[in-house]
């Protein structure tokens, strides 16, 4: 019992507290210096044979020694030449709001178990419905990822569409159904469809421009071919910041089709949703108000530790609709909407982080305007990028980018298999622990791929990377 009381002491929390925080701010500076390796280089099978899982019986300590283990095996997100991801460099202050949340460990399933944490989302998803524009009927939840929330959305697209009632009488008491979503839609879309039941038909692809934006003149063909494959259409699901290019699909056009269908409309906006924030950038989302549903990371573009992601929906009714177990033993028996604090009657988790505080901390401590600043920056400089990348005659550029995301090759002449260049410089830039970048195929080509989200990635570091490119590229 000694050692559980020692284990649960105030003052023993206090001391490694400072010891801890005072580790990880030494960590910080010297990750915004750049003086530490992006990543280690390491491979998996090593590093799993470092981490041995033979655990002590008794209480050895040795917190300081173990976390300084953990800083130097990790990824350094805030290195501003990590430009891999769409995995942001949190706030530091937002790692604190964890932390808080860890120790209280509000599970927020029903309102008891989070009072605060209940009042805190409540707020933060009307903040973020209203920044998309819709109205005061709308509502949501957080979850936890974008995955968790595209499948949430499509729960409840699904109940409100399909024209039976599929979570009581099952996928297989009406016919066959399906979205229409681009070819460039996340892979949690094709996912979600298929643990709904719908098999590897539940998503017909609609083909995307020059741009890897949704052909919207191509969606009524796609929606024939759905049919005469014997699906019934309920929804489209469109990108606001695909994965692979940051391409944003044409909302409005979109939104009309959905209008002339009766269909409805899904915007997966994980990435790109956050633009609403930025004056000079908020018209790539023109449309997303008249969207049924849409998905926001904050973990992304709000500079938010993993996970927190926002489900809205424009009709908040439909929030209640994804899940409707009974279940007396948690929630009580009146209908959803009359217990809306009960949050777990609409998430997929039932114990559920205290997802909230940070967010709404950050937007309490620091306002608005930080993000809007923040996000026009990176823009600005995924843009200043591809115009340097577009001026050397060895680099070429997949697409011009439309938010921070850029995908680039480089094109020395000479090569014959410029597709295994990019993947040998990738791998001798994560070998030289220098740069943090990843890599995407696009319509038969390899690119190498960059997300600029770090607040203080820099033009010189990009510079710097081209000029490691070439050095490594030349010595393949």
């Amino acid at each position: 019992m000694d050692d559980l009381r020692r284990a649960f002491d105030p003052e023993v929390f206090r001391s490694t507290g400072h010891v801890f925080v005072d580790q990880l701010a030494d960590y910080l500076a010297a990750a915004l210096r750049g003086t530490t390796p992006v990543l280690p280089a390491i491979s998996p099978g090593e590093i799993v044979r470092v981490w041995g899982s033979e655990f002590p019986e008794q209480a050895t300590g040795g917190l300081q020694s173990l976390l300084q283990r953990v800083i130097e095996s990790s990824n350094h997100l805030h290195h501003p030449r990590y430009i891999g991801h769409q995995v942001t460099a949190p706030l530091p202050m937002a790692a604190l709001c964890d932390l808080a949340a860890a120790l209280l460990n509000n599970g927020m399933a029903v309102f008891d178990m989070g009072p605060a944490a209940t009042a805190m989302e409540r707020s933060v998803v009307g903040w973020m419905a209203r920044q998309l524009g819709f109205g005061p009927a709308a509502d949501g939840v957080l979850t936890s990822g974008g995955s968790v929330g595209n499948l949430t959305a499509l729960l409840a697209a699904r109940q409100a569409k399909a024209g039976f009632d599929v979570w009581s009488e099952g996928a297989h008491a009406g016919p066959p159904l399906a979205v229409l979503a681009s070819d460039q839609t996340h892979y949690c879309v094709q996912r979600a469809v298929q643990i709904m039941g719908w098999g590897a038909g539940g998503v017909v692809v609609v083909p995307s421009d020059a741009g890897y934006r949704m052909r919207t003149n191509a969606l009524g063909d796609a929606f024939r071919r759905a049919q005469h494959a014997g699906r019934s259409v309920i929804g489209v699901v469109a990108s606001a910041g695909s994965t692979a290019t940051g391409a944003f699909d044409p909302l409005e056009s979109i939104a009309d089709f959905c209008r002339d269908n009766d269909l409805w409309l899904h915007v997966d906006g994980a990435h790109g949703a956050s633009l609403v924030l930025s004056e000079r950038h908020r018209g790539l989302l023109r449309g997303i108000e008249r969207a049924d549903s849409v998905v926001w990371d904050a973990h992304k573009m709000l500079l938010m530790p993993a996970l927190v992601t926002g489900v809205l929906f424009r009709d908040g009714a439909r929030s209640y609709q994804a899940f409707a177990q009974e279940a007396t033993y948690l929630f009580a028996g009146e209908e959803p909407q009359e217990r809306w604090f009960d949050i777990g009657a609409r998430t997929l988790e039932c114990t559920k982080k205290m997802l909230s505080f940070k967010i709404y901390a950050a937007l309490q401590v620091y306002g608005t305007r930080l993000f809007g600043d923040y996000l026009a920056r990176t823009i600005d400089l995924a843009q200043r990028f591809a115009a340097r990348l577009r001026e050397a005659p060895d680099f070429e550029i997949a697409v011009e980018p439309q938010c921070n995301i850029l995908c680039f090759r480089h094109v020395p002449p000479g090569v014959a298999d410029l597709d295994a260049l990019q993947l040998q410089v990738r791998q001798r830039l994560l070998e030289t622990e220098g740069f943090y970048l990843v890599q995407t195929r696009l319509r038969g080509k390899q690119f190498l791929r960059t997300t600029l989200i770090n607040p203080f990635t820099s033009d010189a570091d990009l510079e710097a990377l081209m000029h490691e490119i070439r050095r490594l590229a030349a010595s393949a």
